[in-house]
């Protein structure tokens, strides 16, 4: 038996397994056919290898002692069959490892390429339900495990199964009264191995929690460095550490030394058994005019030392094979998440000066709409008032609908240029759970919408809906008066810009990361863009310019300069519609200026909806919408707002501020 090792168990192991081995040799099947065929040869020759060795001793090694001139012949006949049996084993065994490892790399490797295909179709409130650190988890340690369960863990255990079979037949053909003590050995070895593994087990369970104190404690006095020193804390934190960290040598101390003496313990047993069998096996043969021989003996207690070793190996594997299928349960409950519901017909379509469809990059954008798709238009609309969107949504005119070639539903094309209503829209990230109430308004091109209120009011949970990141559960939202349920998600997100408060870069150059707003972009258009958001300066002063490699998010970079390319990577894009989310709020002065100046280049022109704590950067807001608990309860320019003295005027004026 081998050493316990606690871990976390599959919870339904055998539904896990059959999956796993579908999954890998579903098209497969005749190699999984060759693996059972070497399992068999291998375990055999196991068997094969004992019973040699009493039969050698009996017909060759016994009948030859004292005779002067033996003939060798026979024997050395018997040992070349064995060789052979051997050579074929080794063969077996190493075209089996080598095929399990084979086929587990490819099966990995695709299985990573499911899981990140996968994740990249999820929607965000997966990601608002599980860490970082769980789903790295699945594509590391599970995977790694699984790999293991695959190119070895399965086979071994196989094997050590139909050896043990084969062996106990074996040994009940030599002796069944011999086998009868073996198997009552066994039993009190596993008696011995329960006792004391649910004892280490419960001082494992200890030490890792001992352990993640300790970690997360650590972790603590690392990030709070700076305030530990400050306080003078230096001293109580090592009084702590040592009170946490002794608690953890106790646990951990505890728990490997009963872990430790799983082995010495199963040792002593097991040579416990093999005197005990040589003890009675003679006293049976004496007493019985030697009915078992001496090579027969031998045999026998090389069967008994092979059946205790494979059911330890039996034993170890199960254990892994567990912890393993555990990983791949894991595995299968991210691939069984839901991916993001696309049914939208209505697509993006370059557009030519007379307003049909070409496969030119012209710069014109159109939403080719199909007939049963209601359009809605909003009617008198001032500053973003609450839109009065018609009961019937209007039809587009009869003239410029088209007939595909096909003879399926007409459709026509509709200018893309940004303009956004919301109408009585709720939402909440659980549905007996609304954030959003009754949330109203209406965005033309070229205007610019701001947001303001305290943290939690709801203000990018709004900007959120637009991109279809979540649903809403009631209301309509349109764009360029298309409902965003009727139009293709790849499509809607080509037509959002986004510059967020906290930026992501990605590892690798400067150009890759602005890029990544339009993958297809040229040299010069990544380099107007850098100009537009003014990030051209400071990226021609990098040792590489625009091929200078970044990692880390951009370390090195300051958190403006960051922010700068961010807006150039938006800019890329040239999108119709802009949000900017609390863009400015975590760099100095100067270089929100900078900043500033960027955004307002990108803003021209566009629909713009901005996020912001800082009032002043949004005095020159077409509309202003105030929210509180999800609600807005002030809406208006800047002006109309101050005229008002209502709570954006004390906002502004510093008799509230924002959380």
């Amino acid at each position: 038996m081998g050493k316990f090792r606690p871990g976390v168990k599959a919870k339904h192991p055998i539904k896990t397994l059959m999956r796993v081995l579908k999954d890998v040799f579903g098209k497969k099947k005749a190699l999984l056919f060759f693996i059972f065929i070497c399992i068999v040869v291998v375990a055999f020759a196991t068997v094969y290898s004992a019973n040699f060795i009493g039969d050698f001793i009996d017909n060759f090694v016994e009948p030859l002692i004292g005779v002067e001139s033996p003939d060798w012949m026979p024997a050395i006949i018997s040992l070349v069959k064995f060789g052979a049996v051997i050579l074929l084993s080794i063969v077996f065994n190493f075209l089996m490892s080598f095929i399990m490892v084979t086929v587990a790399q490819g099966s990995i490797y695709n299985i990573r390429i499911g899981m990140f295909r996968h994740l990249e179709r999820l929607p965000l409130s997966f990601f608002d339900r599980h860490s970082h650190g769980s789903l790295m988890s699945r594509f590391t340690n599970d995977t790694d495990t699984l790999n293991q369960l695959i190119s070895n863990g399965l086979v071994q255990l196989m094997q050590a199964f139909i050896t043990v079979i084969m062996v106990f037949v074996s040994m009940w053909a030599n002796s069944w009264p011999l086998t009868l003590i073996v198997v009552l050995f066994i039993g009190v070895l596993f008696l011995a191995v329960k006792l004391v593994g649910k004892k280490s087990g419960a001082y494992f369970s200890a030490q890792q929690k001992d352990l993640g104190e300790v970690n997360g404690f650590i972790e603590e006095m690392i990030n709070g460095q700076r305030v530990v020193k400050v306080f003078c804390h230096e001293e109580a934190a090592k009084k702590d550490f040592d009170r946490l960290n002794e608690k953890l040598r106790r646990s951990m101390g505890k728990a490997n030394a009963w872990a430790n003496s799983m082995g010495p313990l199963t040792n002593n047993i097991g040579n416990i058994q093999y005197v005990v069998l040589v003890l009675i096996g003679a006293w049976i043969s004496i007493h019985t005019g030697g009915i078992y021989s001496i090579g027969l003996l031998a045999a026998f207690l090389q069967l008994s030392r092979s059946f205790s070793n494979n059911l330890g190996q039996m034993s170890n594997q199960l254990n892994t094979v567990l912890i393993a299928l555990a990983g791949a349960e894991r595995i299968y409950e991210l691939d069984a998440e839901r991916v993001e519901t696309d049914d939208g017909k209505v697509t993006l379509v370059n557009l030519d000066e007379e307003g049909e469809k070409t496969d030119r990059v012209t710069g014109r954008w159109g939403w080719r709409v199909h007939e049963n798709i209601e359009m809605h238009k909003a009617h008198s609309v001032k500053r973003a008032i609450s839109p009065e969107l018609p009961e019937k949504p209007e039809r587009i005119r009869d003239e410029a609908w088209r007939v595909p070639e096909d003879g399926g539903e007409r459709f026509a094309y509709v200018p893309l240029k940004g303009e956004v209503i919301m109408k009585n829209v709720d939402f909440g990230y659980y549905p007996d759970r609304i954030v959003l109430h009754d949330i109203s308004l209406y965005a033309t091109p070229g205007q610019k919408i701001a947001f303001v209120g305290s943290t939690g009011a709801g203000k990018t949970t709004i900007t959120n809906l637009l991109n279809r990141f979540y649903n809403i559960q009631k209301g309509v939202i349109t764009f360029d008066g298309i409902d965003i349920m009727d139009i293709k998600l790849d499509d809607l997100r080509h037509s959002l810009g986004m510059v967020l408060q906290d930026t992501n870069l990605f590892s690798g150059t400067i150009k890759e990361n602005i890029k990544f707003g339009k993958l297809d972009a040229t040299d010069e258009e990544v380099v107007n863009a850098a100009k537009l958001s003014n990030a051209d300066d400071f990226i021609r002063m990098m040792p590489d310019g625009y091929d200078t490699y970044i990692t880390n998010n951009g370390e090195g970079l300051s958190q403006g300069q960051r922010q700068l390319i961010s807006i150039a990577r938006a800019a890329i894009g040239n999108p119709p519609v802009l949000i900017m989310d609390e863009a400015t709020s975590s760099i100095d002065t100067h270089t929100e200026a900078l900043v500033q100046s960027g955004m307002d280049r990108l803003m021209e022109g566009r629909t713009v909806f901005v996020i912001a704590h800082r009032l002043s950067t949004v005095r020159n807001s077409d509309a202003i919408m105030v929210l509180d608990h999800g609600r807005i309860i002030e809406r208006g320019n800047h002006e109309d707002l101050i005229k008002a003295r209502g709570v954006y005027y004390q906002l502004y004026t510093g008799a509230f501020e924002l959380d």
